[in-house]
């Protein structure tokens, strides 16, 4: 390892020991060393900060912030602590393969721009089957915010992106820092803002990269529905979309968090909206009324039936730093 490491890894945490410390193992797990991890705390906690004091490797440093800001907020500070060229994002309770590190970084020094996002394919691990995300790399010429919005199947879109998926240059973090204070699609936020910056395009490697745990027994930030507040993020931001990227989201996203207000006003709002200022196609239309009038948990075994979500009794997945299959 080099005086100056070449990857900087963020890693925001609070209240969950066991989960940040599989993740920092993971990290240093692997097959590409010259890096260092920056845990961030968000906001005092002793037993986080005595469970990473544990790990002997000095690539490993902790910042604890004063009071705790959300997820953005703490993934902001680790970016400005950051002494690598890139820097790339994990979540505290996902894990990363051991060589997803090394894959990327050969896809980020082969960009044709400047300042290449590179993001990979994940296992999404949910205590029903575990199934892999997104079902398709962007094609040639294709719009990055059609790609990661525009649904291809009903039960599930094509394009993707999770935040620990995602690797790119510091100097790219640092001119597009996240919104703090947003509440869900905080990943599509920043992906879709850092593509509006000359010199940026979206790289996805294909091979899986991360196991992504959304352990549906398991509260989550990111499970909530503050439709409200994510509406209003939609409509603010309708410049980053193309129409029939507006449409997309508007009428399966969006709709997926309104729907839990039950309301036929609502129904007719997130619709017009889409209308108005998108371009839906049949597809966006059936999927906004299968949103409405299907109860999720039917939608669930829908999509699993339909996508034929199993993993096979008893198969393994590699994963750097995990003690079980």
């Amino acid at each position: 390892m080099s005086a100056i490491p070449e990857v900087s890894v963020v890693i925001p945490t609070r209240s969950r020991p066991a989960l940040v410390t599989r993740a920092v193992r993971g990290v240093l797990g692997q097959t590409f060393d010259n890096l260092e991890v920056i845990v961030v705390v968000d906001g005092p906690d002793e037993e986080t900060v005595a469970a990473l004091a544990a790990i002997p490797d000095p690539r490993l440093r902790t910042v604890v912030l004063p009071s705790s800001g959300g997820a953005p907020n703490a993934r902001n500070a680790g970016v400005a602590a950051a002494q690598g060229s890139f820097v790339a994002m994990l979540d505290d309770d996902d894990e990363w393969m051991p060589e997803k590190l090394a894959v990327q970084l050969d896809e980020a020094k082969s960009a044709n721009v400047p300042l290449p996002i590179v993001t990979c394919r994940l296992i999404n691990r949910t205590p029903r089957a575990d199934f892999v995300m997104p079902r398709r790399l962007p094609e040639f010429g294709e719009n990055r915010s059609e790609y990661l919005t525009v649904r291809r199947g009903l039960f599930h879109g094509d394009g993707f992106v999770q935040t620990s998926m995602i690797l790119a240059p510091a100097e790219l973090f640092r001119r597009v820092p996240f919104t703090v204070g947003l509440p869900r699609l905080q990943e599509l936020d920043w992906t879709l803002r850092a593509l509006a910056v000359d010199g940026v395009d979206l790289f996805v490697a294909p091979e899986p990269l991360v196991v992504w745990h959304t352990d549906e027994d398991r509260p989550r930030l990111s499970l909530a529905s503050p439709w409200e507040r994510m509406f209003a993020w939609s409509k603010a931001n309708r410049s980053l979309f193309t129409p029939r990227a507006y449409a997309a989201v508007t009428l399966s996203v969006i709709s997926s968090m309104a729907v839990a207000s039950g309301s036929f006003r609502v129904f007719r709002e997130v619709l017009g909206e889409a209308v108005r200022h998108g371009r839906p196609g049949l597809l966006d239309y059936v999927t906004f009324l299968q949103v409405w009038l299907l109860p999720p948990k039917l939608r669930a075994k829908l999509r699993d039936v339909v996508l034929r979500r199993r993993r096979p009794a008893g198969e393994p997945l590699n994963v750097a730093g995990s003690t079980s299959p």
